[in-house]
């Protein structure tokens, strides 16, 4: 039986299925990374053999890729979310662009050698169920 996935951006316009498994989930901090997720580091999923089906607002779906590097990503032009892409083959899912609940644990964090300095001792941070205050 093939693993459906699906997923879309947070204003909904442009929405994907996955057929086929993950085989990889990285949490890569490099700085590039970092800036295209505005955060600590990137969660994508990948995937050698899975197909990527839009079912909508795929005319909305814009791809950048940094000249001279393999560093791409794509996503939606109305709310700049992440969204899947493609490169060399590759289908790189953003984790957090899935609808579908995500059951391969983190394979490993990558490129940890440029992770940002305040990430240090996150584990120590408070913890909250909802906005504070």
């Amino acid at each position: 039986m093939t693993q459906i996935t699906t997923g879309r951006c947070l204003c909904g316009d442009v929405s994907f299925q996955i057929s086929g498994a993950f085989e990889l989930f990285f949490l890569c901090h490099c700085s590039r990374c970092r800036k295209g997720s505005g955060s600590a580091h990137a969660a994508n999923l990948f995937a050698t053999t899975s197909e990527l089906n839009w079912l909508s607002g795929q005319d909305q779906v814009q791809t950048f890729r940094l000249p001279e590097t393999r560093h791409q990503r794509s996503f939606c032009t109305s709310c700049g979310s992440p969204l899947p892409t493609s490169v060399k083959g590759l289908l790189v899912v953003p984790a957090g662009s899935l609808d579908t609940p995500v059951t391969l644990r983190p394979t490993a964090h990558i490129c940890l050698s440029s992770r940002a300095d305040w990430e240090d001792g996150l584990e120590h941070a408070p913890r909250l169920e909802g906005m504070p205050g």
